[in-house]
């Protein structure tokens, strides 16, 4: 691939096939061509991955690519193979005499870029092997693990500021896509970063549509989510890996192609049901977390939260892995008294420090805050990375559906009162029972239908009261004791309420049913016309037929968004054919003729 040096502007236009860089980018990859380090904030689908592959093709020597997940390094050298980039990926996957090759093209300077893990790559044999190649930079990706504040801290990372000390004269790049100031500082630090420029991107993903829903028959309101988005590939993401397993049957037993993921599978499931998710079309993982970092499928239609994430840091990681084309997407979250209590416990049960403690109970009141908000979502979303000048997007649940805010001082009291009265020792339905006057059995075991409180909350529903308890666990009046089956307490915030020396605004929660796009009942894009939908639809089955053929995602061959521009652009021959974004010298040669053909005979 290296002969002469090109510029960056050649490489992008003849290996990528696209004619400009796009926000930062320029900018960025300008630094790293002339021989400086830096940091990268930029969202998911925004290019991180151009700011370092293409100085390392324009600069001498092999770009040397810190990823933390071997999934994610076969992605990107699959898809780097694709365009004609000798790249390849050193790691436990390989045998003995795979690595060996690896090596060996390291050292004959074969190789353009080089995806390795931390722990390989701070060995002593494999920087005894840097010792020895040309470099050319060093791509540090995912750059949040090396920090403590962020929300996928990998102890490795820490040790990564060797390369600064070692290789003092080669260029280093940190990225991420999720990183709020803290957490940024954090990175520079520990990488030896401090003096090098920040390069921070907007962090809006504007083409994503998010909402919250409370958790209310999360599988009714599930259900009728999927049923609008059907051949869609989606990611739902689960707290525990019991609930992965039960969920994947219930989407299955629904009619839809889903797949579980978790740590306690077996390796070969895992990497099994992986490779479906990237190589076939529609499928839904139902996984935990440890599911998706570096996706790169780029048709992922809707991320699916069953259960309240960690930070707003996870959320907007795991949510970006929708609509990495810029295609219109979907972030779903549903969440429920029970998800505060249990994140509270967690924290509680923490062995960290205070002060770790104190910047995790920081982090979960801003989640709190994100989910319980009458504002604009992406606001707020927005806000806690600091961009704090933005207008209301239009594209959320609370601006396509504005919420109402109350002064819910006395609903507060009551509830509070029926916790008290109850004696600090029932759950929620059991509160909510005596509320809205409902004797049961229960209830009248325990003599609570004789308590003044009993039926003061009739006039209200069930899951108005389910509103007002979960709203008052986030805002700190109550707390939900796990130990003790989750019986609701109260804690000493409340008693300024029960006074009447405090007001509380609560929000007034819309109908179940989440915000949905009317009209969309097919897995294609909405970007496609119905004029040039049929062709489209063509253009993917090729594609596929040209993936399975060659044991690649199809993705890794054409986006969706290039099929789009084929479909409305119409080419006729290599000219027109090699116009199109994301077409570089690579897959024009190799593709042109198929595509054209399928274009012609579709036109016939």
């Amino acid at each position: 691939m290296k002969g002469e040096r090109p510029t960056p502007p050649d490489i992008l236009h003849s290996v990528f096939g696209f004619d400009s860089f796009r926000g930062p980018q320029a900018a960025i990859v300008d630094h790293v061509v002339g021989g400086g380090d830096c940091l990268v904030v930029m969202p998911t689908g925004g290019g991180k991955s151009l700011c370092y592959q293409v100085p390392a093709l324009c600069r001498p020597g092999v770009g040397i690519v810190v990823s933390p997940l071997i999934a994610l390094m076969q992605d990107q050298v699959e898809a780097l193979r694709q365009l004609g980039v000798r790249a390849a990926a050193l790691n436990s996957a390989l045998d003995g005499a795979e690595a060996r090759a690896v090596e060996r093209a390291l050292l004959a300077g074969e190789l353009d870029l080089l995806y390795v893990a931390p722990e390989r790559l701070l060995t002593d044999r494999f920087l005894d092997l840097l010792d020895q190649a040309p470099l050319a930079l060093f791509a540090i990706d995912e750059a949040h693990c090396v920090s403590q504040w962020g929300h996928d801290f990998r102890p490795e990372y820490l040790q990564l500021e060797v390369l600064h000390r070692r290789y003092p004269s080669v260029p280093r790049i940190g990225l991420t896509a999720t990183a709020d100031g803290p957490t940024r500082r954090d990175i520079a630090v520990r990488l030896g970063l401090g003096d090098a420029p920040l390069f921070l991107s907007g962090f809006d993903r504007p083409n994503i549509r998010y909402t919250v829903v409370p958790k209310i028959e999360p599988r009714a309101g599930l259900k009728r989510f999927l049923e609008e988005r059907p051949g869609q590939a989606g990611i739902i993401y689960c707290m525990s890996r019991a609930k992965v397993e039960t969920m994947a049957e219930w989407c299955i037993a629904q009619g839809y192609n889903a797949l579980p993921y978790h740590a306690g599978l077996e390796k070969e499931v895992r990497a099994r049901n992986h490779d479906r998710f990237l190589k076939e079309d529609g499928v839904i993982m139902v996984a935990t977390v440890a599911f998706g970092m570096g996706i790169d499928k780029p048709d992922v239609r809707f991320v699916v939260h069953l259960d309240l994430p960690k930070t707003i840091e996870a959320y907007y990681q795991e949510t970006g892995r929708a609509g990495r084309d810029g295609l219109p997407s979907e972030a779903l979250l549903f969440y429920g008294i029970e998800d505060v209590a249990r994140l509270r416990q967690l924290m509680s049960a923490s062995e960290a420090a205070d002060t770790h403690k104190r910047a995790e109970r920081s982090k979960l009141d801003a989640l709190l805050g994100f989910c319980e908000t009458a504002r604009c979502r992406r606001q707020v979303l927005l806000a806690y990375f600091g961009e704090t000048d933005t207008k209301p997007c239009g594209n959320c649940d609370t601006c396509l559906n504005p919420v109402e805010t109350r002064d819910g001082t006395i609903d507060a009291q009551k509830a509070l009162s029926a916790i008290y009265r109850t004696g600090e020792r029932f759950g929620a339905v059991h509160v909510i029972d005596v509320l809205t006057g409902k004797e049961t059995e229960k209830v009248r075991n325990f003599g609570h239908h004789t308590l003044k409180t009993f039926g003061v909350g009739q006039d209200q529903t069930a899951d108005h009261w389910r509103g007002v308890l979960r709203q008052l666990a986030a805002l700190g009046f109550i707390a939900v004791d796990l130990d003790r089956h989750g019986a609701l307490v109260l804690n000493e915030s409340c008693r300024p309420v029960l006074r009447g020396e405090q007001t509380v605004e609560l929000r007034v929660d819309p109908p179940r049913r989440p915000a949905t796009r009317r009209g969309r009942r097919t897995g294609e894009p909405v970007a496609v016309s119905e004029a040039d939908g049929g062709l489209f639809a063509a253009l993917r089955a090729l594609r596929l037929e040209l993936a399975r053929d060659q044991g690649v995602p199809p993705y890794v061959i054409f986006h969706d968004t290039t099929l789009q521009e084929l479909a409305r652009r119409r080419p006729t021959d290599r000219f027109g054919f090699s116009q199109i974004p994301g077409v570089g010298e690579a897959k024009l040669e190799r593709y042109a003729d198929r595509f054209i053909e399928a274009i012609a005979a579709f036109d016939d």
